[in-house]
């Protein structure tokens, strides 16, 4: 079984803090694995592999103040997380399931690629680079971290991305204008609400285990302290 925790539109840097508490508790086995989904008001992170060259600006280009930059341990460059993207962490204990990171990061991939098959695009792997292509277009993105086996961190989808804000830095090294969106290539709106079930499904049917919404309520005693 796998948990899910829906958090709709939370602050990056409370995401963060709550995944590096629920890392402990799943190498204790005080819950089983976990994915939370979630969107982020705007903030651009930077990963371990991060060339700062490619943070371009901080002057958020529909004139609102400043977007906040935040360094984490993930796999990656820079890139930016805001609202209108599925962004979907996952609490996996991979010492269960052989050790294989490899397999992890194409698993993540596919869920991706089966959420725009879902709506009529064809998402695909570009051989050298990670993520997921629409053409020379990125949609999707992936990187993580492992501490002591369990994972963290996870995807970022673009369903209706406010693609602008790209614009303040070469997101995973790519120009800006390689990035696109669910939204751009249908030529319409779609919520992320839509994207919700469909990604529980993709996720049960990947790794061959129920997906089962849980509250809150179980995730009290883990919450920052800031919250």
């Amino acid at each position: 079984m796998i948990w899910w925790l829906p958090l709709g539109l939370r602050d990056y840097r409370f995401t963060w803090a709550l995944q590096k508490s629920l890392v402990t508790a799943r190498h204790d086995h005080s819950i089983p694995d976990l994915v939370i989904t979630v969107e982020h008001p705007h903030v651009i992170t930077t990963g371990r592999s991060a060339d700062l060259d490619n943070l371009l600006s901080r002057s958020a280009p529909d004139g609102h103040g400043e977007v906040p930059v935040v360094e984490v341990e993930r796999g990656g460059d820079v890139t930016y997380h805001g609202p209108g993207q599925l962004v979907a962490y996952f609490l996996f204990d991979l010492d269960s399931t052989g050790r294989d990171l490899h397999r992890f990061l194409r698993d993540l991939e596919e869920i991706q690629i089966r959420l725009l098959a879902g709506v009529g695009l064809s998402g695909e792997r570009v051989q050298g680079k990670t993520g997921v292509w629409i053409g020379a277009r990125k949609i999707g993105s992936i990187g993580i971290a492992v501490r002591r086996w369990v994972t963290y961190h996870g995807l970022a989808l673009n369903v209706s991305t406010d693609l602008r804000f790209f614009s303040l830095v070469n997101p995973c090294g790519f120009d800006a204008e390689t990035m696109t969106s669910m939204a751009e290539l249908l030529g319409r709106s779609i919520g992320i609400d839509s994207q919700l079930e469909p990604f529980r499904a993709a996720v049960a049917e990947i790794f061959s285990r129920p997906v089962v919404r849980v509250g809150l309520k179980r995730f009290r005693r883990f919450w920052p302290q800031e919250a």
